[in-house]
């Protein structure tokens, strides 16, 4: 009787912990695929980057424009959880734009900006951070691996994940809404996939 009640509470922390894990999969109700391993979705661009599907990723690699270049989500979010697949090469420059209130003038100060960007001049606001709203500290490294990037935006408050652990965390309500975007800048960027899920 004993050793049931064990397997039993084990079973029960055992359900309580995969209830809590991170984004539950990204799928099921309310989440929206943005992009995947199949489709480069539906976005609109700013900016001339060669983004092409490629190996089972969105690839860019080159630069046309002057600026950054960004796919830019069709819709507007407000309150919203965002799971990203990314990898991206040491000298990459690139990003996750959040509640863009300006969509033709798309940066760091029309937008909030989950940076991935290891060799920034400035590592406070390097990969990981909220660039000129949250630094972190240590800046992690993402170059030459797969990461994942979960973010949570509900009302003032902000959080970034990089592959599970807490590198910014953000209460300022500057841009309360606006599409969220993927950006290219330099080196190699490649997104595996993006989904969302408004709260």
């Amino acid at each position: 009787m004993r050793f049931k009640t064990i397997r039993s509470a084990a079973f029960v922390v055992a359900l309580a912990a995969l209830g809590s894990a991170p984004a539950a999969a990204q799928s099921g109700p309310g989440w929206v695929t943005l992009l995947d391993s199949t489709t480069m979705g539906d976005w609109d661009r700013f900016g001339e980057a060669n983004w092409r599907l490629e190996d089972g990723a969105v690839v860019a690699d080159k630069l046309a424009s002057k600026g950054a270049a960004h796919l830019v989500s069709k819709a507007s979010y407000k309150d919203f959880v965002i799971h990203v697949e990314f990898w991206s090469s040491d000298d990459a420059n690139s990003g996750v734009f959040l509640r863009c209130s300006d969509v033709k003038n798309i940066g760091d100060r029309t937008c909030y900006e989950a940076n991935i960007f290891d060799k920034r001049t400035d590592p406070t606001y390097g990969t990981g951070a909220i660039v000129n709203f949250a630094e972190v500290n240590p800046m992690p490294k993402a170059g030459g691996k797969w990461n994942t990037f979960e973010i949570t935006a509900q009302g003032r408050h902000i959080t970034v994940l990089l592959n599970g652990q807490k590198t910014s965390e953000l209460h300022n309500n500057l841009f309360p809404e606006g599409p969220i975007t993927l950006q290219y800048g330099a080196g190699v960027v490649k997104f595996r996939k993006v989904a969302i899920k408004p709260l």
